[in-house]
């Protein structure tokens, strides 16, 4: 029998006596099995639930009946934080769900802020991000050994502007590997931002709803980006990811290596194996 697991934010707030809390969870990037079990716990127990509309999947808000539910799709941030404060203030616990992981384009910094301005406190959980889900449905290691042990994350620049020296031009001179956010529809202009510096042959992976029943892969190289997508009709919801990496060749690991130490294990000498010299 799985022992009662004790939630670390909740004991903190009941030993302190805080009631005004808002909890910010990361529903995950769809598949319902991808919240965290903290999340899924608080999810249950809410009394009011604002969800960002169509990317949260909708089993996760039915795994609640007594909840009152809040699409925030069509509010403005004012009357996102209007609900949460009236909500708390009437002493009903409110769930703010955000999809993937909330740190990662999650726009909770103002929300976190109004809510401080207010007397309300806010919790985040983190919850598993799209980028993580695109990887694994591909599958593929972002950090191999001798070819990439970076991973940028970012986003081209459209309605929000991006800072000029995080032009993904600039980003793409180092040639690890890129998680590109919210440009499905800029695709064109990624593609020539990317060439200025990745050679034209570079693989590019495209996840469209990464983990959703409905999910889309495209595995093309850099110099048909633009045109791959265009033909399968991708301009929205997927992440964009480049990079040699992607091809999965180079080192292995020196963590498993037979004749890596560590902590926990003493590797064998070089040129031996199984305890016997090498001819």
């Amino acid at each position: 029998m799985v022992e009662k697991i004790e939630s670390t934010e909740e004991t903190q707030d009941a030993k302190r006596g805080t009631k005004n809390v808002v909890y910010f969870v990361g529903a995950g990037p769809g598949d319902v099995e991808l919240i965290t079990l903290k999340g899924m716990r608080l999810l249950e127990q809410a009394d009011t639930i604002i969800y960002a509309g169509s990317l949260i999947n909708p089993v996760l808000l039915a795994l609640n009946r007594k909840a009152d539910l809040v699409d925030s799709s069509r509010l403005c941030l004012d009357d996102i934080i209007k609900i949460m404060v009236k909500e708390n203030r009437r002493g009903r616990k409110v769930v703010r769900l955000h999809s993937g992981d909330p740190s990662l384009f999650g726009a909770i910094k103002e929300q976190i802020a109004r809510l401080g301005q207010a007397g309300v406190s806010a919790r985040v959980i983190p919850g598993v991000s799209s980028l993580a889900a695109a990887a694994a449905a591909l599958p593929v290691e972002l950090t191999v050994p001798g070819v990439s042990q970076t991973v940028i994350i970012t986003r081209a620049a459209g309605r929000t502007p991006a800072p000029e020296r995080e032009d993904i031009s600039s980003l793409a001179e180092h040639q690890a590997a890129m998680a590109i956010f919210l440009s499905a529809g800029l695709a064109a202009k990624v593609q020539a931002k990317l060439e200025r510096h990745y050679p034209p042959e570079t693989p590019v992976a495209v996840v469209q709803r990464a983990s959703w029943p409905d999910e889309k892969i495209i595995r093309t190289r850099l110099a048909q980006l633009a045109a791959a997508m265009k033909k399968e009709g991708i301009n929205s919801t997927a992440i964009i990811l480049v990079g040699a990496a992607l091809e999965q060749k180079g080192d292995e690991s020196m963590l498993y290596a037979g004749d890596f130490s560590h902590g926990f294990r003493k590797g064998r000498e070089p040129g031996r194996r199984n305890g016997k010299a090498e001819a």
